[in-house]
């Protein structure tokens, strides 16, 4: 039993199972608004685990991939990937179970659902290359993480509205804004393992530019959504306190290098949670 309990602590500790808190929210949102409401248990039963399985397939498949590089890096040196607890052959096992179960779940969910669960595993799985040849890596992780609320829509009604849209592109850019970010921690690595990124090609400086200016987009975008979505103040008050989150996310980098951890689990996981919060009370105020 013990074995079995220290495996998963090590498979967990692979996918960082507990950042699945940055995609989760986005999801559930879209569920309450193309639902107009309650979706059902059973869509939040098969939602979540679409979303968990999807990521730990993609997670698995990167960290598959870039065993290497990781072993290279003092900061992902202890990885279990990289140190011997989890074997090559286990998180390749891990992350097909996991595209497998992706699969399935989303045959139960709809016909829509399961026709692009191939072309969205594909997607996930593209961005652990992307590194190695093209900075635009940041932009494509985005995009694995703002898929999250497309799918959201199609689980309920099978189709894919405008709202919809605006608000995955608002997560695509959050999410590649605090990509950059993190980034900067490995900027020097990259440099000399001639893997690219946007702090390795253009520095800590532009790097933060680009973050901000990302981050700006992502408040248009949601802003957009909330009003094609044609929700009430409380959703706009979701908006004021992302742009509040992600100020603060900027202050913290700025300030010190060293709270990049800080600005990137924290600020953006309680952003998630606060902003599906925001839009659980506007349905229900409204």
């Amino acid at each position: 039993m013990q074995r079995i309990a220290k495996r998963l602590r090590d498979f967990n500790e692979l996918v960082m199972f507990q950042h699945s808190v940055f995609s989760l929210p986005f999801i559930f949102i879209a569920m309450i608004v193309a639902s107009d409401g309650w979706f059902g248990f059973k869509l939040l039963f098969l939602g979540g685990l679409a979303a968990v399985s999807a990521r730990n397939a993609a997670m698995g498949f990167n960290r598959y991939i870039d065993r290497s590089f990781d072993a290279m890096n003092p900061r992902t040196v202890g990885r279990p990937s990289v140190d011997g607890r989890l074997s090559a052959v286990s998180i390749a096992i891990f992350t097909a179970v996991n595209a497998l179960v992706f699969v399935g779940v989303s045959y139960l969910i709809n016909d829509l659902a399961f026709y692009v669960s191939v072309p969205v595993l594909f997607v996930l799985l593209s961005y652990s290359y992307f590194k190695r040849f093209s900075s635009m890596a940041h932009i494509v992780l985005g995009i694995s993480l703002g898929l999250a609320p497309i799918a959201g829509a199609i689980a309920v009604n099978a189709t894919v509205p405008l709202w919809s849209l605006f608000l995955s592109a608002g997560v695509v850019f959050w999410v590649a804004g605090f990509d950059l970010l993190y980034s900067l921690q490995d900027m020097e690595f990259d440099k000399t393992r001639g893997l690219h990124s946007i702090p390795a090609h253009y520095g800590s400086t532009a790097t933060l530019r680009i973050s901000f200016y990302f981050h700006v987009l992502t408040i248009m975008f949601w802003a957009l959504f909330v009003v094609e979505a044609s929700l009430g103040p409380v959703a706009y008050l979701a908006i004021l306190l992302s742009i509040l989150m992600l100020g603060y996310e900027h202050y913290l980098v700025r300030l010190d290098f060293t709270k990049i951890d800080r600005a990137f689990f924290t600020v953006n996981g309680y952003l998630g949670f606060v902003f599906f919060g925001c839009i659980i009370l506007d349905k229900v105020i409204g």
